[in-house]
């Protein structure tokens, strides 16, 4: 395959910015990295990964990657930590003779893009979603969150969006086209039940969420639904919960048992054993982009009710119901959706074809490394 590759193709040497490191162990734009990282590597290009000093990997190379460990103190200093971090990972990337620069995610990278000019590589960043809407955030941080956006479309030498609606808002606000590249999914053949068991779960009789517990995910929406309904069947919300937001949910739905917070999940073979057997999986995220979550959800073979807007629909298409209100929601619930029908045998279908045709990690890696060629045959 490496030959292949190399036979018509320049060996080309990548930085990945953006991530808390590979292998994976916090969330979407690490395991993009990890994914198209180590096929870039096997297809004969030279692939470093920035990743915090502090990082538990501490090998030089992860399956033919290089690591640049960097200065990291985010967990002590916050938001002045993320700003550091980000920065001298800018500012040694730029010292280096990259031939591509991909910076995963804006905020607040592209407060430091400036800094590419002392660079010859060129610059790639992948828009994500419209983080400036995230509720968690103050009017100051929203302003300054809108500036580093601004600034990613100005300084950057192509975008990268990984959703049609992030492409439009793109193109309508500030008149810039992007390169729209999916995010991926890994498709399990087989998925067992042996989950079930240590949550003491009954096969399609709960529903669950997998969401970081804040606003713009509707939470609320989907457990005011579920009580609601008054179905008493058993919902599993998975999500860190030691949170100011978590703690509000917790007290607001106290009263009811059925509802089970059980904190975070970072078990992929365990998280889809779950998605696979629960009556309803409810997505709820509204913020823009391609959520990994639902990809996952929809590898999972669960049957999917999703928060009705443009970025939900763009990936899950006709392959679920949708809700817009706690409304939606009971209704969804009171409904009898028998697991086993057609009606829900086609979209399951459906939606793991998709993915393995439409959002499969090969092709997105061969996406990026056609870009990064095209922009830099350009440039000669």
């Amino acid at each position: 395959m490496r030959r292949c590759w190399m036979k018509n193709h320049e060996r080309l040497k990548i930085a990945i910015l953006g991530t808390r490191g590979i292998p994976n162990r916090y969330g979407g734009f690490e395991e993009c990295a990890e994914q198209i990282a180590w096929r870039m590597v096997d297809r004969g290009h030279d692939v470093t990964v920035y990743s915090p000093d502090g990082d538990p990997f501490q090998e030089a190379f992860w399956r033919g990657v290089r690591i640049r460990r960097i200065f990291c103190r985010e967990k002590r200093l916050k938001i002045v930590g993320t700003l550091l971090y980000d920065y001298l990972c800018f500012r040694d990337a730029g010292k280096r003779d990259f031939d591509i620069i991909l910076e995963l995610g804006y905020v607040p990278a592209a407060f430091f893009f400036r800094l590419k000019r002392s660079s010859s590589a060129m610059l790639i960043t992948n828009m994500d979603g419209m983080e400036w809407q995230r509720a968690k955030w103050n009017r100051m941080i929203k302003v300054f969150v809108r500036k580093c956006e601004q600034m990613g479309v100005n300084y950057s030498d192509a975008l990268v969006a990984d959703n049609p609606g992030i492409q439009d808002y793109l193109r309508i606000r500030y008149g810039k086209e992007t390169v729209l590249i999916p995010y991926g999914a890994k498709v399990p053949e087989k998925i067992s039940d042996r989950a079930l068991d240590e949550f003491s779960l009954n096969p399609f009789h709960y529903h669950m969420l997998v969401a970081r517990l804040e606003p713009e995910n509707n939470i609320r929406m989907i457990l005011d639904g579920a009580v609601e309904a008054s179905t008493g069947i058993p919902f599993l919300v998975v999500g860190n919960h030691l949170t100011k937001y978590g703690a509000r949910l917790k007290k607001r739905y106290n009263d009811y048992n059925f509802i089970r917070f059980l904190g975070g999940i970072y078990n992929y073979e365990k998280l889809t054993e779950l998605r696979r057997y629960c009556r309803l999986y409810f997505h709820g995220h509204s913020v823009g982009g391609t959520n990994p979550s639902l990809l996952e959800a929809m590898a999972s073979n669960a049957r999917i009710c999703a928060h009705d807007n443009s970025f939900n629909r763009a990936v899950l298409r006709d392959g679920g119901e949708y809700f817009s209100s706690s409304a939606d929601v009971a209704r969804l619930i009171e409904g009898n959706p028998d697991t086993t029908n057609e009606f829900w045998g086609k979209r399951v279908h459906w939606n793991r074809k998709r993915l393995k045709e439409e959002y499969n990690w090969g092709k997105v890696a061969t996406q990026y490394l056609e870009l990064f060629e095209t922009l830099l045959q350009g440039r000669k």
